[in-house]
């Protein structure tokens, strides 16, 4: 059982607005280390094929400086394997989004897809790197995932976040189901998508023992715009703490 839930920045948009405009400013290096400083105990980057935002530049910048847990996302295309071998980050995130998507929306079919998995797989494990499945709440598709190898699952919460305003408990059960299953056979659990400061707290005070980490990074930049990033790590930080939590 987990008592402490990380919370890992994922700072995708920061690059984002850096290319907006071009030069560099902000600075993606220091935005991760101030996050670290501020609190964040991972930080989480997802380059993408056309590198619209993490440029892969960027990444070999970051692997070195990162003190906290660097994690890398994405989908294991030859770049992308080449990417995480060359940069050694502390856990790799596969996800199933094909070159050109805005977003990620979906989980892994571990099932269909386990030749591809176990293969991947057992190429970052062999470097020592823990792996980690995007994927829904399908207790199917988990007992598939700890199949092919991986280390952890990372929840998809888009379903939660949507759900969470008209009805949480029915929002967030199958998400607590999926975590004591996944942890039951031995898998570690990560989250992520949509979670913001509205959904958080609810969502780690349920399956709290049972969730390692969350990787936030669209709402927590939003946030930060009119919270500043040190106030907004500190909240969200304090989202996942259970002293914080209303009895």
């Amino acid at each position: 059982m987990n008592e402490h839930t990380k919370l890992s920045v994922n700072i995708n948009k920061i690059a984002t607005l850096r290319n907006a405009r071009g030069g560099d400013v902000p600075n993606v290096l220091k935005t991760a280390l101030d996050c670290e400083i501020f609190g964040a105990e991972g930080i989480t980057v997802h380059p993408r094929p056309d590198q619209r935002h993490i440029r892969y530049s960027d990444v070999a910048e970051l692997a070195p400086a990162v003190t906290t847990e660097f994690n890398i996302e994405g989908y294991p295309n030859p770049e992308f394997i080449e990417l995480v071998l060359a940069n050694k980050p502390a856990q790799v995130t596969l996800v199933p989004d094909p070159p050109g998507v805005l977003t990620s929306n979906a989980g892994w079919d571990t099932i269909e897809n386990e030749a591809l998995l176990t293969e991947v797989i057992a190429t970052f494990k062999a470097a020592g790197i823990r792996t980690s499945i995007f994927i829904e709440t399908n207790l199917d598709l988990i007992d598939g995932a700890k199949k092919v190898g991986a280390d952890r699952i990372e929840l998809y919460t888009e379903d939660y976040a949507v759900g969470y305003a008209k009805d949480p408990e029915n929002a967030v059960a199958p998400y607590v189901e999926a975590a004591k299953h996944a942890n039951l056979i031995g898998l570690g659990v990560n989250a992520g998508h949509d979670l913001s400061l509205e959904n958080l707290a609810y969502f780690g005070q349920q399956l709290h023992g049972n969730l390692d980490e969350v990787s936030i990074g669209h709402a927590l930049i939003a946030d930060a715009l009119y919270l500043g990033l040190h106030n907004t790590i500190q909240q969200y930080r304090n989202c996942l703490n259970p002293t914080s939590w209303k009895q």
